[in-house]
């Protein structure tokens, strides 16, 4: 029974331990960015953990000052991961509801494509992609950016979504049909109520895409009033002879802001949908 409790305690500080470990990694960083954006002066060199003189001029300079382009950027990126995040979650729940409920003929060989696709990483075929939407003239705009997003995550989302569903019991289907109803009213009245906790996790992660993605914009957009935050924020710091480390930081800090907005929107659902999703898949 000693031995017993003492391998019980040894195994819950390790987890403890771990968890601290973890949870240092992640802090870290996120707090020498929040202490760069409180330091007085540009340098990165000269910030201090705990800043001796606090200031907020660095985030009043992101919206006041003419030079910097910083709300325009973060319009952009609004924008793009609004329509990213709806597009997302309406593609994705209608071709999961497909595959999910309808048997057609290839439809096996499209599930193990949708399996394979998800190995590959869009970016291997950026240069196809920058090809065609040079082609089609969707090159250097909004919704040549937006259709990489919403497509290029489809494999994964439709795979975890049709998962979700291939649970919801058939049963209720046919109910509803018996009652008159057609496909596209059990997929809305039905299908999507109770398939909404993972829909929740679609819209966070495709909302969140454009905030974190820099490479995509950088090889599709152009012109600088179409800049993300993301590609704009690395201006600030790519010129050799530019030192804005600290409004890098600021800038930084406050993307997590929509985000945030976001989650506690979706909060309801999102708990329910990560563990749901992960068994039911």
């Amino acid at each position: 029974m000693g031995r017993t409790t003492l391998k019980s305690k040894l195994e819950l500080t390790g987890i403890y331990l771990l968890v601290l470990v973890m949870f240092a990694v992640i802090l870290y960083p996120l707090l020498w960015a929040l202490s760069m954006s409180l330091n007085p002066g540009t340098s990165m060199f000269s910030s201090k953990m705990i800043p001796d003189n606090l200031t907020l001029e660095h985030y009043r300079w992101l919206f006041s000052d003419p030079s910097s382009d910083y709300g325009l950027w973060y319009k952009n990126t609004l924008i793009v991961a609004a329509i990213n995040a709806a597009a997302s979650v309406t593609v994705v729940s209608l071709v999961a509801y497909v595959f999910s409920r309808f048997d057609f003929t290839g439809r096996k060989y499209s599930i193990y494509t949708f399996l394979i696709l998800q190995m590959f990483p869009v970016l291997m075929g950026m240069v196809a992609i920058y090809l065609l939407l040079n082609l089609v003239n969707l090159l250097d705009t909004f919704t040549g950016l937006i259709l990489i997003y919403v497509f290029g995550g489809l494999p994964m989302n439709v795979f975890l979504v049709k998962g979700y569903m291939d649970t919801i019991p058939r049963d209720l289907d046919e109910s509803a049909k018996m009652d008159g109803a057609g496909h596209m009213t059990v997929f809305r009245r039905i299908l999507l109520p109770i398939a909404s906790p993972i829909l929740a996790v679609v819209a966070l992660f495709t909302f969140m895409a454009p905030f974190m993605d820099f490479l995509t914009p950088r090889i599709i957009l152009r012109s600088p009033e179409k800049f993300t935050l993301a590609l704009g924020l690395y201006n600030l710091i790519n010129d050799k002879f530019a030192n804005n480390f600290t409004m890098f930081s600021a800038g930084t800090i406050l993307i997590a802001l929509p985000i945030a907005i976001v989650f506690l929107f979706l909060q309801r659902f999102l708990i329910t949908g990560l563990s749901e999703g992960a068994t039911k898949g």
